[in-house]
C-alpha cells in the first residue's frame, strides 16, 4: 500500500464514501466529515481535535458534527463529535461504529470501514438529532486531506 494519502483511496472509492455522507445526513441534521492522513504525528484525539476547528466544523448551528479522522500510518482512527452530541449521548456512544470500523480496517478494506462508519453514524445521530426540512447541509460532504 502507498503511503501517499492521494492513493490511500481510488477517486471511485472517495466518490462512494462522499454518497455514504449525504445518505448518512439525510436522517440526522448532524454533519459528518471525514479526514484521512499519514500520520497524527503525536495524539491522535488531539490531532482530530484541531483539525475539527481548523475545519470549522465546531460552527454549526446544534454543535453536532462529527469529524471522522482517519491516520493510515499510525494505523489509528477517532471519531470526534461536538459538545452538542456529547452533552446528550451516553459514553458507549460511539463503540458500535468503532467496532464496525476496525472489523473492516483489519481486513484491510478502508473504503468499507469508512462507508458503514459514516452510515452508523448518520443513523446513531438520527436519535439525537432527526433531519428536518429545514435542515440545510452546513457543511461539505468532500473527504479533506492532510
Amino acid at each position: 500500500m502507498s503511503n501517499k494519502v492521494e492513493d490511500f483511496l481510488t477517486s471511485e472509492e472517495e466518490q462512494e464514501i462522499v454518497e455514504a455522507i449525504r445518505v448518512a445526513e439525510l436522517n440526522t441534521s448532524g454533519e459528518i466529515r471525514v479526514h484521512i492522513e499519514k500520520t497524527s504525528e503525536g495524539d491522535s484525539t488531539n490531532r482530530a481535535l484541531d483539525l475539527f476547528h481548523t475545519l470549522k466544523m465546531d460552527n454549526t448551528k446544534l454543535q453536532n458534527a462529527v469529524l471522522i479522522y482517519l491516520a493510515i500510518e499510525d494505523k489509528t482512527f477517532v471519531i470526534y463529535g461536538d459538545k452538542g452530541i456529547n452533552d446528550v449521548v451516553e459514553n458507549e456512544f460511539w463503540d458500535s461504529t468503532k467496532e464496525i470500523m476496525q472489523l473492516h480496517f483489519k481486513k484491510g478494506d478502508f473504503k468499507q470501514g469508512l462507508i458503514q462508519g459514516v452510515l452508523k453514524s448518520g443513523e446513531q445521530l438520527k436519535k439525537y438529532f432527526p433531519y428536518t426540512d429545514l435542515d440545510s447541509n452546513e457543511l461539505t460532504n468532500e473527504i479533506s486531506k492532510g
